[in-house]
């Protein structure tokens, strides 16, 4: 055998063993391995269930994933231990659950029927919660717009609604750099099962020529995602996306959620919508009273307290997610007076200060929305020239800044909200100085604060833009500019413009015509302390976070053609280019 295969053969022997280990540990928690849930399609499903070695029955706490639902013990055995009935579940198509792998397609229907399983058990007392984050935050979403009825509430952690604008693109731009690293870290459990199943030598033994047998086939490695193929084939917002679109079904949620979030989280967009979203449509009263919205620092990007290159200090790890869980949940379907209901719903972490901070809604009704206007000579090239940012409206009658974006040389990603594989990119605030000397980069800074200056809330750029091309993209990014002149990025936004009116359809540009754009920008929580300044870069590109624009208007997952853009951005009288902040008075 493979040394190779050997060794990952073994390690899944010992994880195993580790497994009812960690259990057998606790006595007074019963372990139940790979119990089997078939779907209403025959399919079969298996789950890992923990529970309390007691008499009674117990609300469920549920975790549907792609990554291995052994990764879910440690919680799992807590959860058992303060009395409930923990299932950890590998979602259809992985480890050890049957079916093929296809991200959201089946989500829905299996998060409903595993959940109506998990309520009918035994000892189950028929209330069910679910908890997970990223992907596992999804099937909490799916399987809410399912409406089971036996589903009590949901703990999403950093995760999207949207999968469409949110997780496979963004302002019409492909998130490459997520959608490949995630794409290939999933592949290695679907190689696993392909070659688990087609290696059992007595069904080759009698097949001839001899290097037919399968391990010696290249196509055994080949599409071990098909389903990438299909994000391609899709980059406008339609029925292919829709239907799974949780934006789009926020009033068939009827339950109270959690939603957990990070601001150099990829997901944080989604985390906010979906708060906001569900505050305002969900299907019951109820619902919609029982949103609940926390907001850390690093989420994809890093636990904390040192995110990137900067430390958030003692505070930003914040409450012990586990113990976060089981006080919402202990309130939730136990009715036990954990101090949930008496919080303010809303509790965010504020950079600068680095303190958390309870609201009463999320956007602050107190931040006034404040536009900061672009400005230069016709020189905002690279931190070297000459753009500012003011409160003044323009006087000019003309002023414009114009740069050179060469796909084949793009402005590179330098951290922000990445996920995954942070070895090889790392993600959170970092300078961006190296970034902001290329002559690609416009950059608009203000004068240094006299006092402390607070923008937390939604924050986006409204830009007048031209462009020598038929498409091409404009990109933006807010930074806190210290007094030493460290440039810390907070937050960034980027828009493809055949999808400037709507993600829906395509509308190309006429080269040289003005259009006037909105860049979401997403949000943040973040005090430009005494001295420091507030910086706002423009360019075209982010790569390799987000794909690059060929500038061609064909197709951009089949073409290779690339040709430079001459893009403009306006900021005159009848052209007023402005960052929109959501600024707190102090």
């Amino acid at each position: 055998m493979n040394p190779i295969r050997y060794l990952c053969l073994l390690c899944g022997v010992l994880v195993c063993i580790s497994v009812a280990g960690s259990a057998a540990e606790h006595s007074d928690v019963i372990f139940d391995r790979n119990v089997a849930v078939t779907m209403r399609d025959g399919t079969i499903l298996r789950a890992d269930i923990y529970r309390p070695k007691a008499e009674g029955k117990f609300p469920v706490l549920l975790a549907r994933t792609p990554y291995d639902k052994q990764g879910e013990r440690e919680t799992a055995v807590l959860a058992a231990e303060r009395g409930y009935v923990a299932i950890a579940q590998d979602v259809r198509g992985r480890f050890e659950s049957d079916g093929e792998w296809y991200p959201f397609k089946h989500e829905s229907a299996d998060g409903y029927d595993t959940v109506e399983w998990a309520a009918a058990l035994p000892y189950s007392n028929g209330k069910v919660g679910m908890f997970g984050s990223s992907y596992v935050g999804a099937t909490q979403l799916l399987a809410a717009i399912a409406h089971p009825p036996h589903l009590a509430g949901i703990l999403p952690h950093v995760t999207a609604s949207d999968y469409h604008d949110g997780w496979v693109y963004q302002g019409g731009a492909f998130e490459q750099w997520f959608s490949e690293s995630w794409t290939a870290r999933l592949s290695w459990n679907t190689l696993d099962r392909r070659l688990k199943k087609e290696t059992n030598a007595l069904r080759w033994v009698e097949k001839l020529p001899l290097n037919s047998f399968p391990m010696q086939i290249p196509e055994l490695q080949e599409n071990l995602a098909p389903y990438f193929s299909d994000w391609l084939a899709h980059p406008s917002y339609d029925d292919f996306w829709k239907q799974w679109s949780i934006e789009d079904h926020f009033e068939q949620i009827n339950v109270p959620v959690f939603h957990i979030g990070a601001w150099y989280d990829i997901f944080l967009r989604g985390t906010l919508r979906g708060f906001q979203g569900l505050r305002m449509r969900a299907g019951s009263e109820e619902a919609r009273r029982g949103q609940r919205l926390l907001i850390g620092v690093g989420g994809h990007a890093g636990g904390g307290p040192k995110v990137g290159e900067i430390d958030f200090g003692p505070q930003a790890t914040g409450e012990d997610e586990n113990e976060l869980m089981f006080r919402w949940y202990d309130s939730l379907l136990k009715n036990l007076p954990h101090g949930v209901g008496q919080e303010k719903p809303v509790k965010i972490f504020v950079q600068g200060k680095n303190v958390w901070r309870e609201e009463d809604e999320w956007p602050l009704v107190r931040a006034k929305g404040t536009r900061y206007y672009l400005e230069s000579s016709g020189n905002a090239n690279s931190v070297n020239g000459e753009g500012g940012l003011t409160p003044q409206t323009p006087t000019a009658k003309e002023s414009r800044d114009t740069f050179t974006y060469d796909p084949a040389n793009p402005v590179p990603t330098r951290g922000g909200p990445l996920c995954c594989d942070r070895d090889r990119m790392t993600a959170g605030p970092i300078d961006q100085r190296t970034v902001e000397e290329r002559s690609d980069v416009l950059v608009y800074t203000t004068q240094a604060f006299q006092r402390d200056f607070e923008v937390t809330g939604p924050v986006s750029l409204e830009l007048y833009v031209s462009s020598s091309a038929k498409d091409t993209d404009f990109t933006t990014k807010l930074v806190d500019v210290w007094p030493n002149g460290y440039a810390q990025n907070l937050t960034e936004g980027i828009l493809r413009m055949r999808y400037r009116n709507t993600q829906e359809k395509v509308e190309m540009m006429t080269p040289g015509a003005v259009y006037p754009i909105t860049v979401d920008m997403a949000g943040t929580s973040n005090v430009f302390l005494a001295g420091h300044r507030l910086r706002l870069e423009v360019s075209s590109s982010n790569f390799p976070r987000f794909d690059r624009n060929l500038n061609t208007g064909e197709e951009q997952a089949s073409s290779s053609r690339m040709v430079k853009a001459t893009n403009t951005v306006w900021h005159d009288q009848t052209r007023p280019s402005a960052l929109i902040l959501p600024v707190v008075p102090q």
